[in-house]
């Protein structure tokens, strides 16, 4: 039997409900009784991947003129969503929020993945694009927000330069899918049981109890002759 049971989580880091799920999640994982033996492997995926980076623009404008909504209907959904975050300990400030494509985000998650600093790469990108409204596709964003959580710059300069990790994110996305995933966040617990979308602290505590009796009746299960 396995150390750990590992939870599989896609994620966007534009994406308000991913931010809002991660900190739900957080919250059943300190509630359970086993979290040390929990692992939580961040997953990429780009809810638009064809998305141009304009920094002229904020989020609130952005969403009016795709959705072909008013300023006022625009500005509704997302004083909705801050209040949702809110409720969770988060600050939204969407009127500030850079329109930027993630991809580049997301190699900096896979190269903090090495590292065992995913969660901590995927809290900062969060922060940076929904509280402090940063640009999440400029290279000296995400300079700064690897070296707040450890990484060496040299390393993340180096990464920015090339194409590393390009493939892990494409690696990512085509297992997401392959499994159904259309939307994210979308958890995977031990292989087997998933949840999609940002659900309540006790929603996601009872998927860990769940999956962890499985994962346990697996490691004490007769090898079969």
């Amino acid at each position: 039997m396995a150390d750990t049971m590992k939870v599989n989580i896609w994620s966007d880091v534009r994406c308000p409900f991913c931010y809002i799920g991660k900190k739900k999640f957080e919250m059943a994982l300190g509630r359970f009784n086993d979290k040390d033996k929990v692992e939580v492997i961040w997953r990429s995926f780009q809810l638009d991947p064809n998305l141009e980076t304009k920094t002229g623009i904020n989020a609130v404008d952005h969403i009016a003129a795709i959705k072909g909504i008013s300023q006022e209907q625009a500005e509704e959904m997302h004083n909705h969503v801050t209040r949702v975050a809110k409720e969770v300990g988060l600050e939204f400030n969407f009127e500030k929020a850079v329109v930027a494509n993630s991809f580049n985000a997301h190699r900096l998650i896979q190269l903090a993945k090495t590292r065992g600093l995913g969660n901590e790469a995927e809290e900062q990108l969060f922060k940076a694009h929904f509280t402090e409204g940063k640009n999440i596709d400029d290279n000296e964003v995400l300079i700064q927000a690897g070296v707040a959580i450890g990484l060496d710059e040299k390393d993340i300069r180096a990464m920015l330069a090339s194409d590393a990790f390009a493939k892990e994110v494409s690696e990512d996305e085509s297992q997401a899918h392959a499994i159904g995933v259309r939307g994210v966040p979308f958890f995977v617990f031990n292989d087997k049981y998933a949840v999609s979308g940002a659900q309540s602290p006790d929603a996601f505590l009872q998927a860990l109890q769940q999956s962890w009796q499985a994962f346990e009746n697996e490691g004490n299960a007769l090898p079969k002759t």
